[in-house]
Formats: structure tokens, sequence, C-alpha cells
């Protein structure tokens, strides 16, 4: 595939594609399917392992019998080598295995190696002759990320993390994706969507982490109304999981983006189990500066996880089960600044002066605000073995949290806070059947569901909106008093929500000769997906300037009802009452054939085909978008948008090892991903269409573009990976994604129009060095030099709902091209263990990045189109955007603990970790966005020139550079949970841990 990148980022026009009859796409797609076996690293909860056998001189032996066994778990696997002397065993559990090789005149050879989720290690067997009597054990793979085995079939660039490493470094938000930011490309970013605060998010290659794949045990765990990661797990629950960035296989659906396997803890014939305590609290936490400076009172912090497991035999060498439980008490609270205090203040003098409409009084102003969290998070899982063919496991898994005084941030009082509940459930049943030597079947069954309700602290019917408020990323409201709209500046957010989903998913692997062929079917029924926006009666003012300006010039308010109001009045806006409500039901199918063939002993062919469409992702509430009211006369676009019906993804890699070597591999490869845009992005044309809506015409003027196509990437990659004989690995890969039909939101003259087709580009390459001294020293250090950019008006982002146009006539224009809000141009990541004297043991996650962007707006309409969503003007020049930057991100987490043994399989593990541990300020990119709300006022938000040094602004500084523009908003509150990149300052933890 040519594409030439010069001409893709100067088009103008949106992209076209003429696409043939669906029904020839699915009949090209089954003639392919029939006559091409295509393949690549499979989308699996479980591994693989390659077996070469030779003998001393290094010449392979054909017809060699291996067997594969695995006593706790009761697996055995056999089959024969090869004429180029190797043995495949696809779908092992993750585990450590024993492999014994019988070969005629070669006495017999017993070797451990352990296999790792979603990889298949190379473990060479040398033979000696049958004088000689041998059975050595050797460990081919430590149970870390530091000491895998290089992968030399391969062609995906990933990184496998297995529990121990989540047992040993230090998890600040207690989340599995806390440790995913080692891969290289990833990189920690809020969550996009206050819905899902708690869920930990993870940048891949530049995106804001919604275009992501996350399966769980072969099922599917994707959130399909905001995307990204849906029910969250202890990290107790999980074995291992492997975060791919590049090159994954046919089998990986919905996802442009990065994907993410975990396979869950099981039992064993052996007992076994934890007890942990983690204690935090404002004792241990240094002040945060941004928000809560010295003399305020340091604002309250305290947190407590309780965790618990236990797995072992319901009846031994047959059945055997393994719970974990996780309760989290949780007691934030959020401080507010100086500089929020004083406006809060200068509000009640308005509040009292009968300046806000039907507001006498804000009440008390606290100096902090709790914000109590609960959450449960419990998994079991029960696995049976049939037969020595069949294996079965089923397992459930819930997640129930409550927060109290949610969604507060820095600048808006507890009147716009709210209570969230969210319970989400997931029960998975697996099946793998061998139906011969070389047939395996894997049956996978997965029924969940998600329900989550935001319940206003307040319901006066009005809300009064400042500049202060505003802050730069998507996690922020806009109220300072008043009624929570649940809504940012870039888009609204439900307030109830509900999703079920059904997944019937069968692969079948076959290995004959040199090819491990594979192919199957994904179906998902999802017949609720639903939620609702806010949709009662309000009216909301909003006000150019802050409090105290209007405290300071108190003639302005008092115009605000006459003929010749001043340019400072609030405008004034009513909402509702109407329907919120949006309700769907779709369906998902996915295809896909694909084949690893060894052309050779040092040369792997991974090549796959894959096929997905959508039912019904257009129709809601029973309705299409024919009778969307906005579509008659709008003068733009006619027609109804349809099911993209060609998502036909070829994907090819390839693994070349020199001479054979297991310790030096060079991969490549291309590919297409696609991934439905998340429905978040153009819901107002979903609650358009509604019963209620249609008879009243309440609804809000959205429209969905007929010409919508499907969102991919075009990937491709390339990596180097060596393993030197002194135990240091080093790696380097580099990663190209081009993004085609993304997602951007046209605003026209009464009504808005939503569109597929954004583009972006990334770039990025990435050394790692790992090294492993024995038990000793574990080290993995990697640097990321990238750029990410994409089309926007006031916030760019990859494959996420949030990108505008500035102006529908121009929407490629000057300006509008910039680095995407995730663009990091360079990044270290460090990450280790160390065994010190007196059995202590320290390890460390340690990050350096770049400043990422952030643009400058401003309420003025620069361009005369009637929507107030341009950037701002300084010095009679327009910003671009994200053409600012924050600050630069270091944060250094540290663990120190200590293993003490009672018996010999019973520890007491007593830890410290400490976060941030140089307590570095780290407002991230999260500045005053609008020039507006800037502390030093501005003399004009149409053209900024100067600042104002006195409230009449007869006194100016002038502006002579734009970094002149630059203020930290302060840390997020707990408006989007914890937060990973912004305003976290130093925090300690102490806990226990009891194992046995």
């Amino acid at each position: 595939m040519n594409v030439n990148v010069d001409r893709f980022y100067t088009c103008r026009a949106p992209l076209e594609f003429r696409p043939p009859f669906w029904r020839i796409s699915l009949l090209r797609l089954a003639v392919a399917i029939a006559l091409f076996p295509f393949a690549l690293c499979a989308q699996n909860p479980r591994g693989s392992l390659l077996v070469t056998v030779q003998d001393s001189s290094g010449g392979r032996v054909a017809g060699a019998d291996v067997s594969v066994t695995q006593e706790k778990l009761a697996i055995s696997r056999s089959g024969k080598a090869d004429v180029q002397g190797e043995a495949r065993f696809d779908s092992l559990e993750p585990g450590s295995y024993t492999v014994t090789v019988n070969a005629a005149g070669f006495a017999q050879k017993t070797t451990a190696v352990t296999v790792a989720v979603s990889s298949q290690p190379l473990l060479v067997v040398t033979l000696h002759p049958q004088s000689v009597e041998e059975s050595v054990e050797v460990r081919d793979r430590g149970p870390s990320l530091a000491s895998q085995p290089i992968e030399t079939t391969s062609s995906a660039i990933k990184t496998v993390i297995t529990s121990s490493d989540l047992d040993e470094v230090p998890l600040s938000s207690r989340s599995f994706a806390n440790i995913s930011y080692l891969a290289p490309f990833t990189a920690p970013v809020e969550p996009s969507d206050p819905t899902k605060a708690r869920i930990t998010a993870v940048s891949f290659g530049g995106s804001s982490g919604l275009n992501v794949d996350l399966s769980v045990d072969g099922g599917d765990n994707n959130d399909d109304y905001i995307g990204g990661f849906l029910q969250n797990f202890s990290p107790e629950a999980v074995e291992e999981f492997v975060v791919r960035t590049s090159q994954f296989g046919a089998d990986t659906s919905r996802t442009n983006g990065g994907s993410v396997i975990i396979s869950t803890r099981r039992g064993t014939d052996d007992w076994h189990g934890s007890a942990s305590y983690y204690y935090r609290g404002s004792g241990l936490n240094a002040r945060n500066a941004l928000d809560n400076p010295e003399p305020n009172p340091k604002q309250p912090f305290s947190r407590q996880n309780e965790v618990g497991t236990l797995g072992g035999p319901l009846k031994a060498k047959k059945l055997w089960f393994f719970s974990s439980y996780e309760y989290v008490d949780e007691n934030a609270s959020v401080a507010y600044s100086a500089k929020s205090l004083s406006e809060f203040n200068a509000l009640a003098q308005l509040a009292a002066a009968g300046d806000l409409p039907n507001v006498s009084s804000i009440g008390a102003i606290p100096s902090s605000v709790p914000v109590p969290f609960r959450d449960t998070l419990f998994s079991t899982r029960v696995d049976g073995m049939q037969s020595s063919r069949s294996q079965w496991f089923v397992r459930g898994s819930l997640d129930r949290n409550h927060t109290q005084n949610d969604l507060l941030q820095q600048g808006a009082l507890p009147s716009t806070g709210a209570t969230t509940t969210s319970n989400y459930y997931n029960v998975l049943v697996n099946n793998q059947l061998q139906f011969s030597p070389s047939w395996l079947g894997t049956l996978t069954l997965e029924a969940s569901g998600f329900h989550h309700t935001k319940i206003r602290n307040s319901e006066v019917g009005e809300a009064f909106n400042f500049p202060l408020t505003v802050s730069f990323l998507a996690t922020s409201g806009l109220e300072t008093f008043g009624d929570n709209q649940f809504a940012t500046a870039i888009a609204a957010f439900p307030v109830q929500r509900d999703q079920q989903k059904y997944q019937f998913r069968y692969d079948v692997s076959r290995i004959a000769g040199p090819h491990d062929v594979r192919f199957g079917i994904n179906l998902i029924h999802e017949p609720v997906l639903r939620g609702r926006l806010t949709d009662n009666h309000e009216t909301i003012f909003t006000y150019p300037q802050d409090p105290s300006f209007y405290v300071a010039n108190p003639g302005v308010l008092a115009t605000c009802s006459s003929p010749t109001p001043d340019p400072n009045c609030p405008t004034v806006k009513m909402t509702g009452p109407s329907d919120g409500s949006f309700s769907q039901s779709i369906r998902r199918l996915g295809l896909y054939a694909e084949d690893s063939w060894r052309a050779s002993s040092s040369f792997t062919v991974n090549a796959g085909l894959r096929y997905d469409t959508t039912f019904g992702l257009f129709i809601a509430s029973g309705h299409d978008q024919s009778v969307n009211p906005a579509l008659a006369g709008n003068g733009v676009v006619s027609g109804i948008p349809h099911d993209y019906r060609k998502a036909i993804a070829p994907r090819l890699g390839i693994a070349f090892a020199p001479h054979a070597s297991n310790r030096t591999v060079l991969r490549g490869g291309v590919g297409m991903y696609y991934n439905d845009l998340a429905q978040n992005g153009w819901v107002d044309a979903f609650t358009a269409v509604n019963k209620f809506n249609l008879a009243n015409g309440t609804g809000t003027a959205a429209l969905i573009d007929p010409k919508y196509h499907t969102p991919y990437a075009l990937m491709a990659g390339a990596a180097y990976e060596h393993a030197f004989r002194n135990n240091w690995r080093l790696s380097v890969s580099y990663e190209h994604q081009q993004g085609v039909h993304q997602y951007r939101r046209y605003e026209y003259s009464g009504f808005s129009l939503f569109r597929s087709d954004n583009r972006s580009i990334y770039n990025g390459l990435a050394v790692q060095m790992q090294h492993s001294f024995a038990k000793r020293f574990e080290l993995t250090a990697n640097y990321v030099l990238s750029h990410a950019t994409t089309w926007g008006a006031t916030v760019g982002e990859l494959f996420d709902y949030v990108n505008g146009v500035s102006n529908v006539h121009d929407p490629f224009g000057p300006g509008d091209h910039g680095p995407s809000g995730e663009d990091i141009r360079h990044r270290f990541v460090l990450a280790g263990v160390l065994q010190l004297p007196w059995q202590l043991e320290a390890s460390t996650i340690s990050q350096f990045e770049s400043a990422r962007p952030f643009t400058m707006t401003t309420p003025f309409d620069v361009n005369s189109d009637g929507v107030a969503n341009d950037r701002a003007v300084v010095n009679g020049v327009q910003t671009t955007l994200d053409e600012f930057r924050g600050s630069p991100f270091y944060q250094v987490d540290l663990r120190l603990s200590r293993n003490i043994i009672f018996r010999e399989r019973v520890m007491l593990r007593p830890f410290a970790e400490f976060f941030n541990l140089f307590d570095r300020q780290n407002p991230g990119n999260n500045y005053v966005p609008d020039i507006s709300a800037l502390p030093m006022r501005a003399n004009s938000v149409a053209n900024a020139t100067a600042f104002c040094l006195n409230p009449a602004c007869t006194q100016t500084q002038p502006i002579t550079t734009l970094n002149q523009l630059r203020f930290p908003a302060g840390a997020l509150g707990d408006f989007f949970g914890p937060g990973t990149t912004v305003g976290i300052p130093f925090a300690a933890q102490i806990g226990l841990k009891l194992s046995f």
C-alpha cells in the first residue's frame, strides 16, 4: 500500500471512497478466507510454545517426541517434531511447564519453560547421545518484565507483564493499567469522561486512550458509548497481561490504537492465597501547592485498601477455584486555592447585593470539600478438567463503586457536585477442546452489564458559569455555582447509562507442518446501549468576567436589563424541558483467518485478513436518522448514514532470526485496523429521534453525515531485538500510524453536523534496554521519541469525539492543524527491582516526559460565524491548535519491602510506597485555556495586547511573548478521579501482605 503522507495532509477536502455494493464485499471476504490461510499472534488469554529439537552439533532432529505438561494444572500435550525439528503447542494456560523430548539414539531431555499470555517463546532443546544420561532443568523465562525471552516468530510489538511485576512495583491507583505505561509508545492520560473517572486510561500512539481493545480471558471488555476500558479488575485477580502497540493479529478487532489482553488467576492443586492492607493518610501526603498552598489548612485525605485472595482444589486434578476481593475506603477532598476562595467571596457579595437572579446567598464557603469514594472489586474463577482433551473455566467478576460530591473541581462550589453510582458485572465461560493433536477449538461465551447514575447536589433550576471554573482538559465542568449541567466545554456526558452485552466467540487453530492456521468468528449482541443526558428546565448564566470584576465594577450588572447593556453582561440560555434519553440495540460481527508460516528455521511470515461490521449503529429509539427534524431543509446534507460494510482489514508481518538464532530477531509489518466511532460523539442526533422530542420538537438540532466511513488506522512498524549473553537485551522499534476517517463536529447556523473526515499521523521511535542479573537486580528502561498531529478547532485528539471545526467553510484551514493533546516528543521510563541486604527489596517506576500541548481559546467570535469555538488572537495574530505547551512531567515512585519467612510457604511482607518521591509540581498541560479566565486579565478578548494591572485597565503591561499567557490551572480535583498526569503531590502508603 503506497500512501503519500504529504498529499494526505495537504488535501483540503474530506477523503472520498466509492464502496462497491456490500454483498460484493462479503463475497470477496468469503473467497479470501476460503483460498488463503492467514495469521498473526492471536488475541488469546493463553500462550503458545515453539520447541526446536537439535543435536549437539546444531543439526535439527526430525520426528522427536515432544510432551508438554503442567502438573498443577493437570495439562498435558504431546506432538512430534517436523522436518525442521520443530513442534508447536497452541493455547497453553500461562504458567511454568515441563517439556520432555525423546528421540531414537538420544538420551531423554527434560526442560522447564514458562509460557506467557499471548506469546510464543522459542525453547531450544539440545539432545545428546544415549550413552550420556542427562536430565537438566532450565528456566527459559523468569516471571518478570525484564526476563522475558525473545520471540523469534512474532511480528507484534508488545510487552508482557506478569503477576510478579504487579506485586513488586508501586501502583499509585492500584490498577493494572498503572504498569502498562512501561510499554513503549504508551503514556498515562486522564480518563476522557467522568463516567469512568476511576478506570485508569492508557494513551497509545498519541491518542486519548479511547481507541483501544481490552480483552479479559478472551472476552470483550470495551465501553461502546465512550470508548476505552469498561470494567476494572483488582491487580490481585490478574495472572498476567500483554500490552500490544502495533502489528497484532487478525483475530484482534475494534481497535485502531492498541490492544491489552488480560489472563486472570486460577486455582491449582496447591492451596494459596493472601491478605493485604494498604493505608494512606493526609499525614503521609505532602501539601498540594497548586491548589492548597500555605497558609490554608491542609486538605484532608485518607485511603485504605483491604485485599484478600484464596485458591485451591475443589477436587484434586479435576476442579479448582480462585477468588479475589478488594475493598477501597477513600475519603479524599477538593481544596480550594486562594484564587478560588477570593472569587467565591466576591460571588457571595454579588448574591447578597441581589445581583444574582433568584439567589440571595450561596451558603457557607468551605476551604475544602470531602469526596468520599467506596469501591468493591470481586472476581472468582472455577477451572475444570473434563478430560485430557477438554478443559473448562467459568469466571464471574463485579465492580461496585459510589462517590459523593463527585465532579467537584477547583473553582466550583459544592452545589455543583453530584452523587455517582456505578455497577459492573461480567460472567464468562470458556472451553478448550483438542479435537486431535493438530486441531484445537476454543469457545468463549460472555455476558456483561454496566449501570451508572449521577444525582445532583442541588436542583435550583439555575447555573452560574464564570471563567475561573474553566480548565483545559475534558475533565472540567463549567458551573461555578448552582446545578451541574453535566457538560464540559467540549461535550455532554450522561447522567444515566446502561450497557448489556452478550458475546459468542469461537476460534479454531490447526498446526500442519510449518503452518499454524487459525480462523474464527466473534459475534456480539448488545440489546441495551442506552442512557440519558440532563433534560430538565435550567437557566444558565454565563459571565465573561470573574465575580471580582463585577464587585469592582458594580455598575456593569445594573445595565444588563437596559436597551444598551454593558458588553460584560452575562448571556442567558434556557434549556429543557426535553427528553435526553437515547436507546440502541446493536450487533457486531467479526470474522478472521490467519496463518503463521515457518518458511524456514530463520524466517516466519504472519499474514491475516479480518472483516468487521456493525448492525444498528445509527438506529436509536427504534428510528433511523430519516425522521430527524433537522434533516429537512438543512441545506448542507441530504440522506442518512448507514452501517459500513467494507471494513476488510489485511495484515502482514514477518520475523527473521539470522542463522536461526534465538537471541536476535528482526520484525516488521503493515496492516489496517478498523474501529467504530464512540457513540458519545453524536449522541445529540440520537436523542433528537426519541419519541418525546419528535412529538414536541424539543430535541437538539444535530445530524450525522450520510457519507459515514468507519475510522481506521494504517499501521506500519519495524523492530530489532537482541539478547546479549551477559543478560542484557536491546530492542529498537519504530511505529507509524496514519488515522483516516476520524471524528469532527461542524457547527452550522442552527444545527451541528458530525462527520468522519478527520485525519492524524503518529510516528514513534523507541529504544529499550533490559537487564536481569540472577535474582538480585532487574532493570527495564525505554526512551521514546514521537510526534502526533491531527486537525481540530480548540481541541485536537487522535480517534476521539472532541475535535471540532473552526470554520465550516474551510474545515482544513490555517491554524487548524497541530499536535494532538497527547503529543509527547520525549518520554523516558525506568522500572527496576533491586534485592538489598537483610532481605530488603526496592522497586521503582519512574516517568519523565516533555510537556504536552494545549490551546488558548477566546469567547469572542473571531470569524463571525456565530459559534464561540475560536482560538485566541494575540497582538493581531490568531494562535494555532495546541500551539502552547504545559510543563514537563516528572514522577518517581518507589517501593521498599521486606519478606519475612515464617514457614516454607508462609510469608509476611511489610512495605512502604512513595509516589512522586521528590514532590514535583506537575501541572501537566492543565493550564488556563481561556484568555478571558487568566489570573491577569487581558485588555481585550478579541485581540489581547496587554494585561490589565488595575480593575479599570488604565494601567497595562504589554504582552510580548505567548509564554506570558501560560498559567497553571491547578490540579484536577475529583472531577476526573485521582488523576495520573496532573497535580499529584508526594504521597506515601504503608501496608502489609501475608501470603501462603
